[in-house]
């Protein structure tokens, strides 16, 4: 994979080297782990630059390092999840400023938004256009912060970001990009031009489904004086052994998309024009609506594909009680796929987002956003190709 790199070294040399600088005491090629909550002052205030593992930790610190090289950002904030780090970009917000955001979102960043930050005075505003002239329309005087996935959850559109952001800038505001499911081994929002990147790196960060974290990384530095206040007072910070195996996630992670984009593009091909399907999505299919957009701002389509029940000639039948019905025997059959939330690791996962990721929107609104009870969004593990495909073969003849 090759994409415009914002220094050198490299993307895969940078993802093993940055932050992971041999110890000095030792010369351990590995970083000792930094498990301490506190550290020995030689005087009051006179310390080695780490007082409290919330306000900061060497480990952390490696792996904050280590995201802001690889997304081309100046700096980052490493939080306990991807929710922490998303509400840590939202509370620098204040009461009557406006959120622009297009509506195929994580279920939990829609429940953020509504739920939570709506209730403290902020005004979330949702498109289903995701055109920049909506957003256009949209972005006003009071506009703070326009929020954009791409590709989205769970429907993989492709926004475009660079347009997105001379729209947000010449407003006055800020373009916050959600790069979980292309990860920086496939797309650069900051070079771009968005302000924040926001990762769960539970997901391809960590990539082996056993962590929870989130980072927020920012173009310019002096946008993460706020978010590492609020890292530091709201406390919601990873414990260094999450830290630890998200950055050895990272010394695979270029390898390891290039296997989830291979595997992915080939069940999608393989599932295209199948008689129980209404829809097969993945953003470097010739026949997404994206297409183009995706292969000019992507370096290759992603881990995820999207599949939708119904009768493909009945564009209106995806969203019967038959195809809802269908999606859950097929969910209930696959073998190797582990039915479950998450996406991102090496092991297939298959999900029902209007019953499990997406249940916290409301379902009129989930169902007029696309999100139905006949769609499955699948990520696409790091397997034998073979043995997915004849698993989801097996699991279509049962739905």
């Amino acid at each position: 994979m090759s994409h415009s790199e914002p220094t050198s070294p490299r993307f895969a040399t940078r993802a093993i080297h940055v932050g992971q600088e041999p110890d000095p005491m030792t010369g351990a090629t590995v970083p000792p782990l930094h498990l301490s909550s506190t550290f020995t002052q030689e005087s009051p205030g006179r310390h080695k630059g780490y007082e409290y593992s919330r306000s900061g930790n060497p480990t952390r610190g490696g792996l904050e390092r280590a995201l802001a090289s690889l997304e081309g950002g100046s700096a980052c904030a490493a939080f306990a999840s991807g929710s922490a780090a998303t509400a840590a970009v939202f509370a620098t917000l204040a009461p009557g400023d406006k959120v622009v955001a297009y509506s195929d979102v994580y279920g939990g960043t829609y429940r953020l938004l509504k739920d939570v930050f709506e209730g403290f005075g902020l005004v979330p505003v949702f498109t289903d256009d995701l055109s920049p002239a909506s957003f256009q329309a949209l972005v006003d005087d009071h506009t703070k912060l326009v929020w954009i996935e791409t590709p989205t959850n769970p429907l993989l559109r492709c926004l475009d970001i660079a347009a997105l952001a001379k729209i947000t800038h010449e407003a006055g505001a800020l373009l916050a990009v959600d790069n979980t499911f292309a990860t920086p081994a496939l797309q650069l929002p900051i070079g771009l031009g968005a302000d924040y990147v926001i990762h769960s790196t539970t997901k391809y960060i960590g990539g082996h489904s056993d962590l929870i974290g989130g980072a927020v990384i920012v173009k310019d530095a002096s946008l993460l004086e706020r978010i590492s206040f609020l890292q530091n007072a709201m406390g919601g910070v990873p414990g260094p052994f999450d830290c630890y195996l998200q950055h050895r996630g990272l010394k695979t992670l270029a390898l390891r998309m290039e296997r989830h984009c291979e595997n992915a593009m080939a069940l999608a091909r393989h599932l295209q024009g199948h008689a129980r399907l209404s829809a097969v999505v993945y953003p470097f299919l010739e026949d997404h609506p994206d297409y183009e957009l995706a292969r000019r701002q992507m370096c290759d389509g992603g881990g995820m594909v999207t599949i939708v029940f119904g009768d493909p000639s009945n564009s209106g039948g995806h969203g019967s009680n038959s195809a809802g019905l269908s999606a859950i025997r097929f969910c209930q059959s696959l073998k190797v796929f582990a039915l479950a939330e998450s996406l991102g690791g090496v092991e297939s996962l298959a999900c029902h987002p209007a019953i499990m990721t997406h249940a916290s929107i409301p379902p009129e609104v989930r169902e007029a956003r696309g999100v139905t009870d006949g769609l499955v969004r699948l990520s696409v593990g790091i397997e034998d190709i073979a043995d997915l495909i004849a698993d989801v073969d097996q699991a279509l003849s049962q739905a």
